[in-house]
């Protein structure tokens, strides 16, 4: 249904899919909100005007996302995620079928370089490589949960930076170049690449950020409202752009672990931690004990530890695992149990069993996450993990579960794991952790090595002798362009959850489906953004 799929029915409310009957006062609320946020007549009522709204070509990100600014003259929303590097690079991976790349290519740097003439943003293409942002034109079911509609309808949707920041395209739409006819390449990449940036819709209907198309405009230049949404992202140009000029470039430094002058002592005297967790606004947590700290590029935030039950209130101390799924809710595990938070609030009747909720996943489990390279959520305990697949029924299939080793480099005995906002997954144990490069399926080689101090490397701790001089000789280390993305434990760990009819995808993922089960599945169905974070950063932090 078109307004459980863009957003209007609040997390309470079950969707369509669900084959739940939704009060009649929850579909009058939505219209009324649907016919609010389009500058309709609110009338509840699904009239004409509204019913024409609806069937205009849009994009398929929800509405109802993030956070609108809080003055009438700024009516911009953000999504509450961004990018932490100000040069980001991108990659077409797969051009439009009806389009030569020669007119493709710099339609999509046209669209690029109108967001980073009014920001402190760069944007540099890559034919090869990690990038930032990957664009693709697709058919139909294309590996991420949210097939696309045929021509018209749903356009194109894309990712926020905290799921990765890729666009994806309707292959079957007419994608045109300045001309009336068909559907303007220009436009709707410029409107993508503003959620890949991290803005989401906005209710000014001028503004480029407004999720409806309005055909082909030969003058079309940025709203103010647009203007503001991204400089309260990513702050003002650095230097004054003319027309038809080419943004400077800038050069972006590779984070190196740099020392607080506060240490933590919790922390620094003993680096092991409970969980790690990357919430949906983009900040990163440690869990330990009854305590949890903000982590920044530089260390803990100033003004923690603070308790996690002023931040999360019911959700108990001493957590063992925690991840935020592409609905942008949390879920947190302790022992037998789990609870799941929007934001802060607890979203529902909580603790609920583990067994319940999540079958196939055993109680006690050491660390969770949902793993970059296919969307799917990942579960470790022991020597063991468990993928689990809220799409399939069941959703843990029986080869499950598989060891530990089958990602190289990776210990048993867990403490936490994290897919980090650089794109790599990390891997913590007794205070040290492992940099799990994602595209040749093994740890990192690097200098220094891995497994690395977290506490030098994540919370700002003193540097010990050894770690100080190989900190100084190497203060980058980067992926190679000629690692293996199809290597055994690869195929072992997604090809297996591909689809019989589908061939792999070249990138090797494939993205969560919904289910209508009474658990997670079902609170799942109307999310419209995909996690699937692309293997990439070419710049790591860490």
């Amino acid at each position: 249904m078109y307004l459980s799929q863009f957003g209007y029915f609040n997390s309470q409310a079950r969707s369509f899919n669900s084959g739940a009957m939704v009060s009649e006062d929850s579909i009058r609320k939505a219209i009324a909100e649907f016919q609010a946020f389009a500058g309709l007549d609110i009338t509840g009522e699904l009239d004409n005007e509204t019913k024409e709204t609806m069937s205009l070509p849009r994009c398929g990100v929800k509405d109802k996302v993030g956070y609108a600014s809080d003055t009438r003259s700024k009516r911009y929303a953000l999504q509450g995620s961004r990018w932490r590097v100000k040069e980001l690079s991108y990659r077409i991976s797969k051009y439009p079928s009806n389009l030569a790349a020669s007119k493709v290519d710099p339609e999509i740097e046209r669209a690029f370089k109108i967001w980073s003439d009014v920001s402190g943003l760069n944007f540099v293409k890559k034919d090869k490589g990690q990038v930032h942002i990957e664009v693709r034109f697709e058919k139909g079911e294309h590996g991420d949960g949210d097939p696309f509609d045929g021509p018209s309808g749903t356009l194109a949707h894309a990712f926020f930076p905290v799921y990765g920041g890729d666009a994806h395209f309707d292959d079957t739409e007419p994608w045109s170049v300045r001309s009336y006819r068909g559907t303007n390449l220009f436009q709707v990449a410029a409107h993508e690449f503003g959620h890949s940036l991290g803005l989401s819709h906005s209710d000014v209907k001028t503004a480029l950020m407004a999720p409806f198309y309005r055909g082909y405009e030969p003058y079309f230049q940025l709203d103010d409202d647009d203007i503001q949404g991204i400089q309260a992202l990513y702050g003002k140009p650095t230097a004054i752009v003319q027309p038809g000029s080419v943004a400077p470039t800038t050069t972006t430094s590779t984070r190196a672990p740099v020392v607080n002058t506060r240490q933590d002592d919790e922390l620094c005297n003993d680096g092991t931690v409970d969980t790690i967790l990357t919430s949906p606004d983009g900040n990163t947590y440690a869990f330990k004990g009854e305590h949890y700290w903000m982590l920044t590029d530089t260390g803990v935030a100033p003004g923690y530890p603070r308790l996690i039950s002023d931040n999360w209130p019911g959700l108990p101390a001493h957590i063992d695992a925690a991840f935020t799924y592409r609905n942008g809710k949390t879920y947190f595990f302790k022992d037998s149990e789990y609870w799941r938070y929007v934001g802060s609030n607890m979203d529902g009747d909580y603790p609920k069993r583990i067994s319940d909720g999540f079958n196939g996943i055993p109680d006690n489990i050491d660390a969770a996450l949902v793993w970059s390279g296919n969307g799917k959520i990942y579960f470790y305990k022991g020597s063991k993990f468990w993928r689990y697949d809220p799409s399939q029924k069941p959703p843990v299939k029986s080869v499950y579960p598989k060891p530990i080793s089958n990602w190289e480099g990776i210990p048993d005995n867990l403490d936490s794991a994290v897919q980090y906002t650089n794109g790599y997954t990390y891997f913590f144990k007794k205070g040290q952790y492992y940099r799990f490069n994602d595209r040749s399926f093994s740890v990192d080689a690097a200098v220094p090595p891995f497994p690395r101090s977290a506490g030098t490397w994540w919370f700002g701790c003193k540097d010990k002798p050894n770690e100080t001089a190989a900190r100084d000789s190497s203060r980058k280390s980067s992926l190679g362009d000629n690692n293996d993305p199809h290597k055994s434990d690869v195929d072992d760990l997604i090809l297996d959850a591909a689809d019989a009819n589908n061939q792999p995808h070249d990138e090797g993922r494939t993205g969560a489906r919904r289910s209508g089960s009474e658990s997670l599945t079902s609170n799942l169905s109307s999310a419209i953004t995909s996690l699937v974070l692309s293997r990439r950063s070419s710049s790591p932090y860490k």
